[in-house]
């Protein structure tokens, strides 16, 4: 199948590593092209493959997953980096992201989960786990981007936390067409061209969630 997602996993525990291998190869559409259990070796991997995903541990000996993002991107620019992790942790998370990771789920989700968030990392989107949704939205009231209202604030934070368009649509009960003319207000108003950098500029800046509608 042509559109199979292809995806290099990096471990450094072997046994988790042909788990999730198992298990992604139960869904057709991602094939698992490699596995590593040292970023080096999932760098050396990944040229090899050219996979759309790097599904990678952040707790690793030697070099952590977080400071293996720079040496995939550096490498492999156009592929997209997906953490994996224990750890609900903000600055783990806010590290990640602005290394250049696409995401971040939690070990306990379910596999179905970590598909979901395969799949909207390979098309070039975010994904954040719920728990780390929760994390993402911890952080200070927001004090610096005036320019915004509180309704573009709320937007903001939940494209941060890698919802979609329809899904904050649903959650504030307002079109699709509305949210993504806001999405677009908001990054011209803050003059950030990607759905990462707004991500990033969240982080730095500590957006909560201003109130629902």
């Amino acid at each position: 199948m042509a559109d199979r997602i292809k995806v290099v996993l990096v471990d450094n525990h072997p046994l988790v590593l042909d788990g999730l291998k198992a298990l992604l190869e139960t869904y057709p559409h991602i094939v698992v092209v490699g596995t590593a259990v040292h970023p080096v070796a999932g760098v050396e991997e990944a040229r090899r493959h050219r996979p759309n995903v790097v599904l990678m541990d952040i707790n690793m000996p030697q070099m952590n997953g977080i400071e293996a993002i720079a040496l995939f991107k550096s490498e492999l620019p156009d592929t997209q980096i997906l953490m994996l992790s224990m750890h609900d942790n903000r600055e783990y998370i806010s590290a990640s992201v602005m290394r250049g990771a696409a995401g971040y789920i939690l070990k306990d989700v379910p596999t179905e989960e970590i598909v979901s968030a395969i799949e909207r990392v390979a098309a070039g989107g975010s994904y954040f786990s719920s728990g780390v949704s929760e994390a993402l939205m911890s952080g200070k009231a927001m004090q610096v981007t005036d320019s915004l209202t509180a309704r573009e604030r709320n937007i903001l934070a939940n494209l941060a936390a890698g919802k979609s368009n329809r899904d904050i649509a649903e959650l504030l009960a307002i079109s699709p067409a509305t949210v993504e003319t806001h999405r677009k207000n908001i990054k011209k108003k803050l003059g950030i061209a990607t759905t990462a950098g707004l991500t990033r500029y969240v982080l730095e800046n500590g957006i909560s969630f201003q109130g629902g509608r």
